[in-house]
C-alpha cells in the first residue's frame, strides 16, 4: 500500500507482464502444483485427507480440533464447576447459560444446570481458556447432526449440587446423596440468547402441547321433505284426467 500526500491509502498498480512472461509464470505454477500431486500419489501414506466415512471406526481427529463442549466428570460422576459464570461472561455470543441454586445442605451457590447452545457456538474456545478451574474441554466429537435443532441446546451436567471436592469430603454415602439431584440432558429452561422460552420447562425436542379447541356444535339436521313424485305416477294421473 502507498500513502499519498493527502493521507489516503492508494493501492499500487498491478504489474502486468507480456504474453510470454505470463505464459512462463503459468507453466511454472502448473508444474509446482503437479509436483505436489505426484508426491502424494507416489507416497499415499503421507496423504492427510481423511477417507470418511470408510475409516469411521479408526478415525481420530487432531488434538487441536474443537467441536463439542463438554463438562468432564470424574470416576465418581462429579465435576469441578463452581457456577462462577466466568465462562458465561467470556462467551462472545451468549451460547452458555449457567443456572445456579442455593444448596440445601451447604447453603452455598451450586451448579444446577450448565446449558450450552451448540447451534450458535463459534467454537472459539474462549470459555475453556477463561475457566479458572479447568472444568471445560472441547472434544473432537463431530457427528452432531440432528433433525430437530432444539436438540442442539442441552445441559452438560449430570447432577445439580456442589463440586467433587465438597462431595468427597462427606464420607457417608447417604449424607452425600442428600447433597445432589440428578439432571438429564434435555430438561429445564430453554435459553434463547440468555432468556427463557415462553412456557419454558418442557423437554427439548418434545412436540409442543396441543391446545384444546372449543367443542364444535353438531350440525342441525335439515327438515325432511316429501319425496318427489315419479314420472310413471304423473303419467297415470294425466290419463285419468283425460277420461
Amino acid at each position: 500500500m502507498v500513502v499519498s500526500e493527502s493521507n489516503q491509502v492508494v493501492a499500487p498498480p498491478i504489474q502486468r507482464g507480456g504474453f510470454f512472461s505470463n505464459l512462463a509464470t503459468g507453466l511454472k505454477s502448473l508444474l509446482k502444483g503437479m509436483g505436489i500431486t505426484f508426491h502424494y500419489f507416489s507416497r499415499p501414506s503421507t496423504v492427510v485427507t481423511q477417507q470418511y466415512p470408510e475409516n469411521r471406526a479408526t478415525l481420530k481427529m487432531f488434538d487441536r480440533y474443537r467441536m463439542r463442549l463438554s463438562l468432564p466428570h470424574d470416576e465418581n460422576g462429579f465435576h469441578k464447576c463452581t457456577a462462577c459464570t466466568i465462562c458465561e461472561q467470556a462467551c462472545p455470543n451468549s451460547s452458555i447459560r449457567i443456572v445456579s441454586r442455593k444448596g440445601a445442605v451447604t447453603n452455598k451457590t451450586e451448579l444446577d444446570r450448565f446449558i450450552w447452545r451448540m447451534d450458535s457456538c463459534t467454537f472459539c474456545n474462549a470459555c475453556v481458556v477463561a475457566c479458572p478451574f479447568s472444568c471445560l474441554k472441547m472434544s473432537g466429537d463431530f457427528e452432531c447432526s440432528v433433525y430437530d435443532k432444539s436438540l442442539l441446546v442441552f445441559n452438560l451436567t449430570r447432577y445439580a449440587g456442589p463440586t467433587s471436592t465438597v462431595l468427597m469430603k462427606v464420607t457417608d454415602p447417604q449424607e452425600r446423596a442428600k447433597m445432589w439431584e440428578p439432571r438429564d440432558v434435555y430438561s429445564g429452561p430453554v435459553p434463547l440468547r440468555g432468556t427463557a422460552v415462553p412456557g419454558g420447562g418442557r423437554t427439548l425436542g418434545a412436540p409442543e402441547p396441543v391446545k384444546a379447541s372449543a367443542p364444535v356444535a353438531a350440525p342441525t339436521p335439515a327438515p325432511a321433505t316429501a319425496p318427489a313424485a315419479s314420472a310413471t305416477a304423473l303419467a297415470v294421473e294425466e290419463e285419468g284426467g283425460k277420461k
